[in-house]
């Protein structure tokens, strides 16, 4: 996937995609100017984002 296409899927911006594959986070392979990202990496973080978001509540 390119890095608009995961931000879009993501909902945030190219910015903070480019964060993420430069952190690490994100592997990436470079291609010209550009990264693409496996879409297994993207969807295996969304599922563990999920997974802590609902294990946490706002206290009462």
């Amino acid at each position: 996937m390119t890095v608009r296409e995961t931000a879009d899927l993501l909902d945030v911006s190219e910015m903070t995609v480019c964060r993420l594959v430069h952190s690490g986070e994100f592997p990436a392979v470079r291609v010209g100017r550009g990264f693409r990202i496996p879409t297994r990496v993207v969807h295996d973080y969304l599922a563990s984002s999920e997974t802590t978001s609902r294990g946490t509540s706002p206290p009462l």
